[in-house]
């Protein structure tokens, strides 16, 4: 990329050269990119956007990167990063967030204000436009159970898009489909209860979380979708793949759905271990695992 795109980038947003995926991702795994963008504004948004699309140069928003598993190659292209765009206003019983607050923090404002609905979010480390766009969720239920509108920049434009047009489906939605689409913000509708209730509640699911996930070492969180049937840790468990490990990556002693960097793993340690234990699992119980961790900067694979 030449050096007067960087010039008229610098422009438009703060603008970090060389930065290794490993350090955006709660997997701790990534090669780096060659640019990261910080845009503080959608005016500043829009124009690097189109700037990046007019010059034909790639480019991928993420927010925490805690579902995410980066290649271990150079990415040739801008990292959008919606760091700045952290907003929040309670309106009524409605919390309408920026795609770059933390869900973790914005339930526990709901809590103080007495609103509950995003109990079950409290303990994902993630954006609000991550959480959106995965369609996240805990507890058996998700975010589509509590998001009204998403604000979206699309085509250009910037607009509001109803819950109903987001087809959104257990850890799917419109926008994993429609990659161009910038999520930038989302209307939440939440109901008035104790503050009490709510705090026990996420009190008592933040001890349930310490008690059964590896909390204390980097992963993508879950990394199989359950199937139907039964769940994928039940699966995992049934091929004897507890503390399995290829390089630095291993299959978590506390929550077998968990792969976590034990000691400094590549992305294709994880992918391979991704990769054996849904040969396995399917050999053994004839049921095929789908990874819920997006891979990105990978070559095409099904």
């Amino acid at each position: 990329m030449s050096n007067d795109l960087l010039e008229l980038m610098n422009d438009i947003a703060e603008i970090e050269c060389d930065v290794p995926l490993s350090t955006m991702t709660t997997l701790r795994i990534g090669g780096p990119a060659r640019y990261v963008a910080y845009p503080d504004s959608t005016v500043a948004l829009d124009a690097l956007v189109s700037l990046l699309k007019e010059r034909k140069v790639p480019y991928k928003v993420i927010g925490k990167g805690s579902n995410l598993l980066c290649s271990d190659d150079v990415f040739e292209g801008v990292i959008i990063r919606l760091d700045k765009f952290d907003d929040y206003y309670f309106i009524g019983n409605d919390l309408i967030a920026q795609a770059g607050c933390s869900i973790i923090a914005l339930s526990y404002q709901a809590m103080k204000n007495g609103l509950s609905g995003l109990e079950f979010a409290s303990g994902i480390p993630a954006s609000v436009g991550g959480v959106t766009f995965m369609n996240a969720g805990a507890y058996k239920s998700s975010m589509s159970d509590v998001i009204d509108q998403v604000f979206v920049y699309r085509d250009g434009k910037f607009e509001w898009m109803p819950c109903s047009e987001c087809e959104f489906a257990y850890r799917k939605s419109i926008f994993q489909t429609h990659t161009d689409w910038i999520i930038i913000a989302a209307r939440i509708h939440l109901v008035p209860k104790d503050v009490n209730e709510i705090r026990e509640l996420m009190d008592s699911r933040r001890e349930r979380r310490m008690s059964s996930q590896p909390l204390d070492k980097p992963s993508a969180g879950s990394v199989f979708r359950n199937p139907e049937e039964v769940p994928a840790w039940k699966l995992i468990e049934g091929i004897g793949y507890r503390g399995k490990r290829i390089g630095g990556a291993m299959v978590s002693e506390k929550h077998v759905n968990f792969i976590v960097n034990e000691d400094g793993a590549s992305a294709r340690d994880f992918l391979s271990l991704v990769d054996e234990i849904k040969e396995r699992v399917e050999a053994q119980y004839q049921i095929r695992l789908h990874m819920e961790v997006e891979r990105f900067n990978w070559p095409n694979r099904k």
